[in-house]
């Protein structure tokens, strides 16, 4: 059985690995860290994982005490700046890593620095690590050993646009992602724009001056196309707990171009990527609680216009993680999360 480690395991993210992972039938939770919950049973600080027998003895161990040397494969959900301090010991012992904080998403060390204010602890281990979306990089995911985990916002922009970018379709320097998402997406924290009486009934932006999903969503976007890009990014927050809404547009050079039957075709064999049937709308309950991405496409006179819901905790974090670990592990891409979404 593949012994799992998870550092950081009491946010959103690491609660949803708890939960996707304690399920997965090839793999067992070796140890789990926090700071503030050492010592404390998994089960009294997440009531819900209480009739969860994988889960049952398993407690919080501080980081600092933590056996993640015993382990295959080691999760990072923490805050940006910790997997890096942490690969090389840990590679070092054979052990793999997937990261869902962004040192190992920007392959541009100095853009990593000037976006998150820190250097990076171990270029060499970025220059080898790989960027994990799977749909686009499923064979160099089966070959890492560290492995970044795309950000919700740059997951759904990026296979919104690909299929359009692959078949040389549209405008690449003039390319709009106008997204939404729940609140979750900030974390597990008490920041006052986030709490009940700020969020609820309300609509906003934020980072319009500049999102650290930003430089990550040009880096995938400026590879699909083999050319510079022209992005403009505009994020949202909605009154709502999970998911992530995607409009993208962008001009067509081809207007004869049948776009269902493009996106059909570039999606047919993904079982995570859902293209609905012509004239059908996606919404953010149909894939809650799911791994899985709705889209869809229409042409807005010389425009395309591409729609994309996923759940921000699943594929845009933890569920995406576990698709990649199956992947390193050589397990068939959709062990453990073949779940469907859950409505209301």
């Amino acid at each position: 059985m593949t012994q799992i480690g998870i550092v950081g395991g009491t946010g959103y993210t690491g609660v949803e690995l708890l939960r996707l992972l304690a399920q997965h039938p090839d793999v067992e939770i070796h140890t789990i860290t926090s700071r503030q919950e050492a010592g404390i049973a998994v089960t009294d600080v997440f009531p819900s994982l209480r009739r969860c027998a994988a889960l049952s003895r398993l407690s919080f161990c501080a980081p600092d005490d933590a056996p993640l040397t015993e382990c295959d494969v080691v999760f990072f959900a923490t805050p940006h700046g910790v997997a890096m301090k942490e690969a090389r010991k840990l590679t070092d012992a054979g052990v793999k890593i997937i990261d869902l904080a962004a040192d190992f998403r920007l392959r541009d060390p100095t853009v990593f620095e000037r976006w998150y204010k820190m250097p990076h602890a171990c270029p060499d281990l970025l220059a080898e690590s790989v960027y994990g979306l799977p749909e686009l990089a499923r064979e160099q995911i089966k070959k890492a050993r560290i492995v970044g985990n795309p950000g919700c916002y740059p997951t759904a922009v990026q296979l919104g646009f690909w299929p359009l970018l692959k078949a040389g379709l549209i405008d690449a320097s003039q390319m709009i992602a106008d997204c939404k998402s729940g609140v979750s997406g900030a974390g597990r924290k008490g920041e006052l724009s986030l709490i009940y009486p700020e969020a609820g009934d309300n609509f906003s932006a934020y980072g319009v001056a500049g999102h650290r999903h930003h430089p990550e969503i040009e880096q995938g976007l400026q590879e699909m196309a083999g050319q510079k890009v022209g992005l403009t990014f505009t994020p949202h927050l909605v009154p709502m707990i999970r998911g992530i809404f995607a409009t993208l547009y962008a001009p067509l050079t081809k207007q004869d171009a049948d776009l269902q039957s493009v996106f059909e075709e570039c999606y047919a064999n993904e079982f995570f990527v859902d293209v609905l049937p012509a004239g059908r709308l996606p919404d953010t309950r149909s894939v809650r609680a799911s791994n899985q991405v709705r889209i869809s496409v229409f042409r807005r006179g010389a425009l395309a216009n591409v729609l994309v819901v996923e759940d921000n905790l699943i594929k845009g974090a933890a569920g995406q993680a576990v698709q990649n670990m199956n992947l390193m592990l050589g397990l068939p891409e959709t062990t453990g999360l073949t779940a469907l979404p859950i409505v209301p």
